[in-house]
């Protein structure tokens, strides 16, 4: 079943996951909607469930209640047809593999044959700016650049939708910042959906079209906020007084749902010293 551009990349209906063992509600009653082309940053404190919810939608987790459509189909569907790629925090990257062959990895898989592989690895090298290293191996790269092998075999397949789990949380800020601005480019030249998953406001702010808001356990959607920062964003956006307004509220709803136990760290505090 193909998607029109009026019709939900994602859509989630009731959902609710309880893990057996504790007896633990992650996510309680959750109703969302993806549209094609959009940036969607899940956003709460630890434990709210925002990664699990990531998960189901990638049918790496079964939900206990209600239903998760991608491209109009069952997820576990559209994760055999390979609808969507992943990105975690950790790189996941095969160290006896250089990085040419794991950006082709899925599409080895897949049975692509040799010179179509060698023609899609060559465009994710230059998108992703590592020409010159696809020889190299994991180990001979740093944590930022590890990222961005990740990111280019994620989308190497030309997947409809991108999911990524706090991809730059283990980072140095600079280096974070850094790769923002080059998942923006990436972002905007693909047209792929993209859900990603953080602990940092700023950054939600910074990357997103809209910023889903989620409460403490069990893990409700506490509010959306749509961001009105025209695009394309640059490290002058974050000097902007409407980031500075959205960011306040996004922490304003993260606050009054209880995000205030998170350490401030976490928040990505913007607030000017007292």
């Amino acid at each position: 079943m193909s998607v029109s551009d009026t019709d939900p990349v994602v859509r989630i209906e009731g959902l609710t996951k309880t893990f057996a063992r504790g007896n633990v509600t992650a996510l309680q009653d959750i109703d969302l909607e993806l549209m094609p082309g959009e940036f969607v940053s899940l956003i709460g404190p630890s434990g709210c469930g925002k990664s699990t919810l990531l998960r189901v939608i990638g049918d790496l987790v079964e939900p206990t209640a209600g239903s998760v459509t991608v491209n109009g189909k069952p997820a576990k569907r559209a994760r055999a047809d390979r609808d969507y790629g992943i990105v975690f925090q950790d790189s996941v990257l095969f160290d006896w593999r250089t990085v040419a062959k794991n950006i082709g990895l899925p599409l080895e898989m897949l049975g692509w044959d040799r010179d179509k592989r060698k023609q899609r690895i060559d465009e994710m090298l230059d998108l992703v700016e590592l020409r010159g290293f696809e020889e190299h191996h994991p180990w001979q790269l740093s944590g930022g650049m590890q990222q961005r092998v990740s990111i280019a075999r994620a989308l190497a397949f030309e997947p409809a939708l991108l999911l990524m789990d706090e991809p730059f949380g283990a980072l140095d800020e600079m280096t974070r910042e850094r790769l923002n601005l080059e998942l923006l480019s990436i972002w905007q030249q693909l047209g792929s959906t993209v859900v990603f998953v953080t602990h940092s406001i700023s950054e939600a702010v910074f990357l997103s079209t809209r910023v889903v808001v989620m409460s403490p356990r069990p893990g409700r959607i506490a509010g959306i906020v749509p961001i009105d920062l025209p695009y394309p964003r640059g490290v002058e956006t974050r000097e902007e007084t409407r980031f500075f307004e959205l960011v306040t509220q996004v922490r304003e709803l993260l606050r009054s749902r209880g995000e205030h136990l998170l350490p401030e760290e976490e928040l990505g505090l913007l607030e000017a010293p007292e």
